[in-house]
């Protein structure tokens, strides 16, 4: 049969979700976990990749195995197991034909950033620091012109693997919010996929446009060219998170 897990993690401590020698991962973490916890090998597939320092929400995965307990204890079981930086959320039987990777409809990243004078120690976990003001409207505009199907070579590390670097981009928006430790500035991006260091790019891209580095007509132009030069900087892994999986009309909670 056929299960699946959402599930969320600190990925501070990890060299990303793909299984890697000498190195300890996500996916690694939860295979063997669920593998030791059921007596057998349990193989896990994602909806795709977070880089070494990305953090997750909503992560998609699929297993097969043969197993007497109920799906919806699945997540209790293995979270009794598992780290304190990783938790199952919910586990349930797959529908007929679903795979997590290959079913993927879109995939929604947030990047976060916190703007003020000194930095907060609370913070720097999840979010990169900007010392100074924040312009909203600069950012929202610079990410605005991501929308669409490009080409976004230039936003991808050189040793990605992929095999086209056309992606569609459907939604972008900066958004700020207040809390106890002080304003933040998140930066949500919607897609059918993206390339490897892609969102931090942008994010980073919008981020240098506000700050009078990159042009708005430099990121018009480098969505048709591959020149790196025409691009912001690629900010830090802390700040990603990916936040959730679009598998329409599947539905997990």
């Amino acid at each position: 049969m056929r299960y699946v897990l959402i599930i969320a993690y600190d990925g501070t401590e990890y060299a990303g979700w793909q299984t890697q020698k000498n190195a300890v991962t996500i996916q690694e973490t939860i295979e063997r976990a669920a593998s030791e916890l059921f007596g057998a090998e349990v193989k896990l597939h994602a909806s795709g990749r977070t880089d070494s320092g990305v953090h997750a929400l909503g992560q998609v995965a699929h297993f097969d195995a043969s197993l007497s307990l109920p799906a919806e204890k699945i997540a209790d079981a293995l979270n009794a197991v598992l780290p304190p930086d990783i938790s199952v959320l919910s586990s349930s039987v797959a529908p007929d034909g679903f795979d997590a990777n290959l079913s993927a409809k879109k995939k929604t990243y947030v990047y976060r950033m916190y703007f003020g004078k000194r930095r907060n120690p609370m913070c720097d976990r999840y979010a990169f620091f900007v010392r100074g003001e924040c312009d909203i409207g600069v950012l929202n505009g610079a990410a605005s012109l991501f929308v669409g199907e490009h080409d976004f070579a230039a936003y991808c590390a050189s040793k990605s693997s992929a095999k086209t670097t056309v992606r569609t981009v459907f939604e972008t928006k900066f958004y700020e919010s207040e809390d106890f430790f002080g304003r933040t500035v998140s930066f949500e991006v919607t897609g059918g996929g993206f390339l490897y260091n892609m969102v931090r790019t942008m994010a980073g891209t919008a981020l240098d446009c506000m700050l009078g580095k990159v042009t708005a007509s430099d990121i018009e132009k480098s969505l048709s060219s591959p020149e790196r030069s025409l691009v912001g900087r690629t900010l830090p892994a802390k700040g990603l998170t990916l936040v959730s999986v679009d598998y329409s009309p599947f539905v997990f909670a």
